[in-house]
């Protein structure tokens, strides 16, 4: 309980409990509403510490199934917080700008960024040397306006399993997309957004850096813990397969020494053999091809 105390007044002190003004609100928020103070909502920090344990816990078993998150947060106050925590925890975000189709149409997305890389990786072997410097100029500038909008899922080759966004409201066309695609979503939620748009709603001030960095902290520790057991349960995987292996190699080398024994054996024992049925094989091969002579004559006859 002594966890959740602190965790409430770390999030009281980074005001995670103020909403918006009252005329904004959105009536779904209702639930997640504490009291009203000099016009605007303050929510419910209980609420939001119950959200917030179990968002990460879903999205800890999601990073411990080695699955992605793709981190979508382009508010100027978001920004570096998921990029910084996304890069932590190697999971791809989308810090610039949501590109339409960034999801929906993600083979053509995935075009561009074989396309930034191709550009980047020819810039560094100096396959370009033989251009003139506007060309390269260019294509430089492409590859920065590129790396600045699709850097952050360079490293993403499927569809993410989930996405983690920072205000609802403001990324609406990423969470129009990931619901079109069923992909889970979690999301922050201010008291002027519907929560039930999202699988995973933590009702916070989606507005302040404070805020966001202590909900972003904290979920991205969770991905990290998640990893981290992933990683074990791996070692641990390896160890008892390596215990597996060696016996397998064991009695795999056994019966290949034992098959060995009987083919040499078996090899001394026909040696003698196959003079006799050879020479039955070679005379009756002759005797067939005779009898062919013989039929073909007579056949030749009646031609």
């Amino acid at each position: 309980m002594e966890n959740n105390t602190s965790l409430q007044q770390q999030l009281l002190d980074a005001g995670v409990h103020f909403g918006h003004l009252k005329k904004k609100w959105n009536p779904k928020m209702l639930p997640y509403i504490f009291a009203e103070k000099k016009g605007i909502h303050i929510i419910d920090l209980n609420k939001t510490v119950d959200a917030l344990q179990e968002t990460a816990a879903a999205m800890k078993q999601i990073a411990r199934s080695g699955k992605k998150i793709l981190f979508v947060g382009t508010k100027k106050q978001a920004k570096d917080i998921v990029n910084e925590s996304a890069r932590r925890v190697n999971m791809p975000f989308v810090t610039e700008r949501w590109l339409g189709g960034m999801l929906t149409n993600f083979n053509t997305v995935r075009k561009s960024v074989k396309k930034m890389q191709s550009i980047e990786k020819m810039l560094g072997d100096g396959s370009f040397d033989s251009v003139t410097k506007k060309e390269r100029l260019t294509l430089t500038r492409d590859k920065e306006k590129m790396e600045k909008v699709l850097g952050g899922i360079a490293q993403l080759g499927r569809v993410p399993a989930a996405l983690f966004i920072v205000d609802i409201g403001h990324e609406h066309i990423a969470l129009a997309e990931a619901k079109r695609l069923g992909i889970t979503t979690f999301g922050m939620v201010d008291t002027n957004c519907d929560p039930n748009k999202v699988d995973f709603a933590v009702p916070a001030n989606d507005d302040a850096t404070k805020s966001i960095a202590i909900i972003t902290n904290y979920l991205t520790a969770a991905i990290a813990e998640g990893l981290a057991e992933r990683m074990a349960a791996k070692d641990e995987e390896t160890e008892e397969l390596s215990d597996d292996e060696k016996e397998r190699k064991a009695a795999r080398m056994e019966a290949e020494a034992q098959a060995e024994g009987g083919r040499g054996g078996r090899g001394s024992r026909g040696a003698g053999g196959p003079g006799g049925p050879g020479g039955a094989g070679g005379g009756q091969r002759r005797r067939t091809s005779g009898g062919g002579g013989g039929s073909r004559g007579p056949g030749g006859g009646r031609r």
